[in-house]
């Protein structure tokens, strides 16, 4: 095993043989995932700088290899700035298709060990082993188990934090990275995080982190030693006792099984700002075929409607509309969300943003669909139904509204 698939011993941990009695709860983290998905069709491309996003003025770096975040490249970067950190860089533009069926083989595969999988993204999950020990083994083997597996099954690798609890576990992955598998032992949990930077706790961000900093914290290890009175007065009540427990590695979270989608969105930023109502309304059909797409995949469907309009001055208005019967529809999505747009009045303001989105989902099975007067028993849905068949066996872009075919905007899904 290679010395970046395990860190070994002291005080950071231990690889597959530490202790990990007591240590239940697994952390899941591919590497890279969208880059690593790309590069299974562009292998050509391993061992090179390679960067998945938009890459309009305005486009973000959605995931990038370790090639290139040695340049300093991370995810949410704008692509610009990206751009100039490694301009080596091959930019490959997003499919998240692709990596939508990737995930859900590695969701799959995960539920095989256990019933008590709970994702947290498309690249992400904690697992509670503590009931598969006698079937499969520890917690450890069945963490290298699932590393074994996923490279085999799926050609990307993973990193593995096992520990006590969720919190310990996120951390554990993220300082095995990429490739790796860390084991913090129960008893080690206090040794384990007290070196690590104050800005690694969960909930601490930019506001907080500086707060802590004109308190002299640094480290996981200071902030254990300040009075949690103290935290409670400086960050308030919620914020001081959150941190001051998990200072000391407490955290009670369970891990909670999948719960369903309460909602299902797309949206657009533009290259450069639009106030053209035809160039809007075509967007919000690219994004409520999308939408629609995801909904019937996913075997839902949903009631309310909305829209997300953002200025060009960054101000944001919402608009939401509860239909009479649940849809997956998306000529009904898009006439709705040509409604809100309509009675926003924007149609002649510059927008940097727009966005479609449906809640108050449901599952499909059960909920009947009642014909409108003067509509055919074989409908738009039969036909968005034939059109899904036809891009899954050729494709994204196989079938698409005739509206549509003409060079398309840079995309980022919510």
């Amino acid at each position: 095993m290679s010395r970046k698939q395990v860190i070994q011993g002291g005080a950071r941990g231990g690889g597959p043989r530490a202790d990990d009695t007591g240590c239940p709860i697994l952390h899941v983290d591919m590497d890279a995932f969208f880059a690593a998905v790309e590069l299974l069709d562009r292998p050509e491309l391993r061992g090179r700088p390679v960067i998945v996003g938009a890459a309009g003025a305005r486009g973000v770096v959605l995931s990038a290899t370790y090639e290139a975040r040695r340049f300093g490249v991370h995810s949410a970067m704008p692509m610009t700035r990206a751009r100039r950190l490694c301009p080596s860089a091959v930019v490959i533009p997003p499919s998240h298709g692709k990596y939508s069926q990737v995930s859900r083989g590695i969701m799959e595969l995960f539920q095989s060990f256990t019933p008590l999988v709970e994702p947290i993204a498309s690249d992400e999950a904690f697992l509670d082993v503590s009931g598969a020990g006698r079937l499969i083994g520890s917690p450890a083997v069945i963490a290298e188990l699932i590393r074994r597996r996923v490279r085999e099954e799926f050609g990307v690798t993973c990193s593995v934090g096992v520990a006590s609890s969720k919190f310990v576990a996120k951390l554990a992955s993220r300082q095995c990275k990429p490739d790796g598998l860390l084991v913090v032992p129960a008893d080690g949990v206090v040794e384990f995080l007290h070196p690590l930077p104050v800005a690694m706790l969960w909930g601490v961000g930019e506001r907080t982190e500086s707060a802590l900093t004109r308190l002299g914290i640094k480290t996981v290890g200071d902030l254990a030693r300040v009075p949690p009175a103290t935290l409670k007065r400086e960050l308030g009540q919620a914020a001081g006792a959150h941190l001051a427990a998990l200072a000391w590695g407490r955290d009670e979270r369970p891990v909670t099984p999948h719960t369903p989608d309460k909602s299902i969105g797309a949206e657009e930023t533009f290259a450069s700002d639009v106030h053209d109502p035809e160039v809007i309304r075509r967007e919000l059909l690219r994004l409520s075929e999308r939408v629609a797409a995801r909904l019937r995949e996913g075997g839902h469907v949903g009631r309310t409607v909305s829209v997300k309009l953002r200025r060009s001055d960054f101000t944001t208005i919402t608009r939401s509309r509860t239909l009479r019967e649940p849809t997956d529809v998306a000529a009904e999505i898009y006439a709705t969300a040509c409604d809100l747009f309509a009675a926003a009045g924007l149609q002649r303001v510059r927008l940097r943003l727009v966005g479609v989105r449906v809640e108050g989902l449901r599952p499909v099975e059960g909920v009947s669909h009642q014909l409108k007067l003067g509509e055919r028993d074989l409908g738009r849905r039969e036909a968005e139904l034939a059109a899904d068949k036809a891009v899954r066996r050729f494709g994204p872009g196989a079938v698409v509204p005739a509206s549509l075919v003409r060079p398309r905007f840079d995309e980022m899904d919510l």
